[in-house]
C-alpha cells in the first residue's frame, strides 16, 4: 500500500486549482498503473476472468467511494472494469484523485 492509500480524500473547495502538470508527474508514480489524461482526469482499466468477478471489483470501488465521498466514473463489461477519476468541482485533478486511485489499486481483485 502506498502512502496515498493510507490517506482520507479530502474535498477541494471550488477555488482550489487543479493540480499542475509537474504536480501531476511527481504524484503520479505512486499510482503507476493510472494515466493521467491530457492532466484533467486518471483513467486505469482492470481486466477479470468473468462478469461475476469484474461486477465484484465495481462493489468494491462503490463501497471505498462512498466511504470516502468522492466518486469516480466506472464502467464494466465481461471481464473488465474502467475507471476515471477526476475532481468536478475543479474540473481537474487534485490530491484526492490520486488518493482515490491508490484505494482502489489495494482493493482485492479475487
Amino acid at each position: 500500500m502506498t502512502d496515498l492509500a493510507g490517506k482520507r480524500c479530502i474535498p477541494c473547495s471550488g477555488s482550489t486549482p487543479p493540480l499542475t502538470r509537474p504536480q501531476i508527474k511527481a504524484v503520479l508514480d505512486q499510482v503507476p498503473q493510472w494515466e493521467a489524461i491530457l492532466d484533467h482526469h486518471l483513467r486505469r482499466v482492470f481486466h477479470f476472468p468473468d462478469f461475476q468477478s469484474a461486477l465484484q471489483f465495481v462493489n468494491r470501488i462503490g463501497a471505498v467511494a462512498e466511504a470516502e465521498a468522492h466518486h469516480p466514473s466506472v464502467s464494466f463489461t465481461w471481464g473488465r472494469v474502467e475507471v476515471e477519476i477526476w475532481t468536478h468541482k475543479i474540473d481537474g485533478l487534485s490530491e484526492a484523485d490520486f488518493v482515490l486511485a491508490a484505494k482502489i489499486d489495494a482493493l482485492p481483485r479475487g
